[in-house]
């Protein structure tokens, strides 16, 4: 399923997005709040498969983020079910983003969110979306806020502080 936006193009992530994944999951401002470090190859590698394979089983997942005048890829999103190990575990889909630094504040990760969020709530029919976002990545919050997510709670992920929010379907 491709979507198209005014400057962007949202296709489902694939093993030709390798070495732009590779690349995105080592700048600092990328991992600082999600992994913590920089991903290693194989690490990137084994979140592309399972990736694709969310697409394989739902129908849905990550799409890699490409500007529509380039085809540049700067960045991903989607909805998708990671089985998180968290408490109390997830009961909807969550939304997730991660965006090239070299790109933000040019509202393209809104227009990305709004487009994966209405995928959401037409094609999919969910009920509500949930998203994990570390307290100290503002930005994040400021993005999922302004899409209509609440914060709902705090929670740990691999012994680190998250919040949890949701949106209800629109």
């Amino acid at each position: 399923m491709i979507i198209e936006t005014d400057r962007l193009i949202l296709k489902p992530l694939a093993v030709t997005d390798y070495e732009a994944q590779c690349a995105l999951w080592n700048q600092e401002p990328v991992f600082r709040h999600i992994t913590g470090k920089p991903m290693t190859g194989d690490e990137v590698w084994l979140r592309l498969l399972r990736d694709i394979g969310h697409w394989q089983v739902f129908g849905h997942g990550n799409w890699s983020v490409k500007l529509k005048t380039t085809e540049q890829h700067i960045g991903s999103i989607g909805l998708f079910d990671y089985k998180r190990d968290i408490t109390p575990a997830f009961d909807a889909f969550e939304a997730g983003w991660v965006f090239d630094p070299a790109f933000h504040g040019q509202g393209l990760a809104s227009e990305a969110l709004q487009a994966t969020l209405l995928f959401g709530d037409e094609k999919l029919k969910l009920p509500k979306t949930l998203c994990m976002i570390s307290p100290e990545n503002e930005a994040s919050l400021r993005l999922a806020e302004r899409h209509g997510y609440v914060r709902i709670r705090h929670s740990l992920f691999h012994g680190h502080p998250v919040l949890i929010l949701e949106r209800p379907h629109a």
